[in-house]
C-alpha cells in the first residue's frame, strides 16, 4: 500500500478538515505581516524619520530579504528535523519580531525586526504547506491547498482593517495586533508529525504513532535523499523545477511589485481621494480568485488552470496599463487581483506535487527562496522605471505571458497523482 493509500484510508475526513482549519491561522498571519508595508510604510518613514522613494523600497523589500532566507533554511529545517518543529520555529520568528517592531523608535532596529519577522514569514509558508500537503488524501488535494492559500487574501483584507480603524490611532497598532499570533502556539505544539514524514523517518512503527492507530498492510517504502537539493536539479526533476521557479519569480514580482505600490499606482490615474479605499477594495478581490482557482484545480487539472490565469494576468495586467476611462481602469485593477491571486493560489497546490516526500520541502523552500528574490526586486521595479507605472505595467504582463506559455510547454499534470 502507499503511502497516499495509507492517509486516504488511516486519517479521517475530519482530521484532514481539522488540519486544513488549523493551517488557515499561519497564512493569514504571514500575508498580514508582509503586507504591513503596503498600509504603513509612509507613516513608518515619517515616524522613524527617514525619506524618499529608494528608502520606502528598501523598507519595503527588507522583510523579503529575510524571507529569502527563512525559504532557503525552510527545506533543511523541515526534511531534516520534521514539520511540526519547523512550523513552531518559523511561527515564532513570524509573530514575534513583528510585534516587537511595533515598540520601537529606532530606524535599524526596526528594519532588523522586520528581517527577522521575514525569516518567519519566509519559512512558515512551504513548512504548512508541505505538512497539509502531506496529511491530505489525493481527491481533495489541490483543493484544500488552493483554500489554504485563499487565507492570504483573509489576511490581506485583515491588515486593511485594522489599519483603517486602529492604525489610525497609530501604524504601531497594526504591528502590535501581530501578538494575537501567539495563541497558535497552544495547537501547533500538539498537532502530529506529518504521516510521510513520520513514516520516512521511523518506518511503520512510527506512522502507527502518528495515526494512533494499527496498519495492517505493508507501506511501499519511500526514497530517501542525501542532499535534497541537488536532487531537484537532477532528472527527471530539473525541468519542472526551471518552470516552476520561473513561475513562482514572475508571479513575486508582479504581485508585490503592483500591491506595494497601489496608492501611487492609483494616484498616476488620478485616483487619489479614496486611494487606500480601493487598495483595500484590491485586496478583497483576491478572494475570488481563489476560489475560482479552488473550483477549477480539480476540474480542469493544475495545467490548464494555471495557465489560464497567468496568461488572464497578463491581459488584464496590460489592460490595467493602457485604458484612460476610470471606471474601467478601475474594473481592470480588480481583474488583475482575480487572476493573479488565483494563479499563486494553484502554483503553492502544484509546487509540492512536483517532488517526493525526501525532498518536498526543499523543492517548496527552493520555489520560495525564488519568489523572495522576486519579492526583494519588487519594489524597486517602479523606480527603476523612473515612475513609469506605463512600462512598469507592462513589464509585469510580460513576465505572465511568458510564464503561462513555459507551464504549457512543460505540460506535467498531477492531478489525481500519487506524490512519492
Amino acid at each position: 500500500m502507499t503511502i497516499d493509500k495509507v492517509v486516504e484510508k488511516y486519517v479521517p475526513k475530519r482530521k484532514q478538515n481539522a488540519f486544513l482549519y488549523l493551517s488557515f491561522p499561519a497564512w493569514i498571519i504571514v500575508s498580514y505581516g508582509v503586507l504591513l508595508g503596503a498600509f504603513t510604510t509612509s507613516n513608518v518613514i515619517k515616524d522613524l524619520g527617514m525619506s524618499g522613494t529608494m528608502a520606502a523600497a528598501f523598507l519595503k523589500s527588507s522583510v523579503f530579504i529575510g524571507m529569502l532566507f527563512g525559504a532557503f533554511l525552510s527545506g533543511f529545517i523541515s526534511d531534516f528535523f520534521g514539520r511540526k518543529l519547523a512550523i513552531n520555529i518559523y511561527l515564532l520568528f513570524a509573530t514575534l519580531f513583528t510585534f516587537l517592531g511595533g515598540f520601537t523608535s529606532d530606524v535599524k532596529l526596526f528594519l532588523t525586526f522586520r528581517i527577522l519577522a521575514g525569516f518567519g514569514y519566509g519559512g512558515l509558508m512551504p513548512s504548512v504547506n508541505t505538512y497539509l500537503s502531506e496529511t491530505i488524501s489525493i481527491k481533495i488535494r489541490g483543493r484544500y491547498l488552493v483554500l489554504l492559500e485563499a487565507m492570504w487574501a483573509i489576511g490581506s483584507i485583515l491588515v486593511g482593517i485594522v489599519h483603517i480603524t486602529l492604525g489610525k490611532l497609530t501604524w504601531r497598532w497594526d504591528y502590535w495586533m501581530m501578538g494575537l499570533g501567539f495563541l497558535l502556539f497552544i495547537a501547533y505544539l500538539l498537532i502530529p508529525e506529518s504521516p510521510r514524514f513520520a513514516f520516512l523517518k521511523g518506518g511503520k512503527e512510527e506512522l502507527e504513532k502518528v495515526l494512533k492507530t494499527k496498519i495492517k498492510e505493508d507501506v511501499e517504502i519511500l526514497k530517501k535523499s542525501k542532499i535534497p537539493i541537488s536532487d531537484i536539479l537532477k532528472k527527471p526533476y530539473l525541468a519542472r523545477t526551471l518552470v516552476i521557479w520561473l513561475t513562482w519569480f514572475s508571479l513575486s514580482i508582479i504581485y508585490y511589485g503592483i500591491f506595494l505600490w497601489l496608492p501611487k499606482i492609483f494616484s498616476s490615474k488620478g485616483v487619489v481621494q479614496g486611494s487606500i479605499w480601493l487598495t483595500f477594495l484590491m485586496m478583497v478581490f483576491q478572494l475570488p480568485g481563489y476560489l475560482l482557482a479552488a473550483y477549477l484545480i480539480e476540474k480542469t487539472g493544475r495545467v490548464k488552470s494555471l495557465s489560464l490565469f497567468l496568461l488572464g494576468t497578463a491581459v488584464t495586467s496590460f489592460g490595467f496599463a493602457i485604458v484612460a476611462n476610470q471606471a474601467v481602469y478601475i474594473t481592470m485593477a480588480f481583474l488583475t487581483s482575480v487572476f493573479c491571486l488565483g494563479a499563486w493560489g494553484i502554483v503553492y497546490a502544484y509546487t509540492p506535487e512536483l517532488y517526493p516526500t525526501a525532498f518536498r520541502t526543499t523543492g517548496n523552500g527552493a520555489a520560495g527562496t525564488i519568489t523572495r528574490i522576486g519579492g526583494i526586486i519588487a519594489p524597486y521595479i517602479i523606480p527603476l522605471f523612473k515612475g513609469n507605472i506605463f512600462a512598469s505595467l507592462i513589464f509585469f504582463a510580460s513576465l505572465s505571458l511568458i510564464s503561462g506559455i513555459a507551464i504549457l510547454s512543460l505540460n506535467l499534470e498531477t492531478k489525481g497523482s500519487e506524490i512519492s
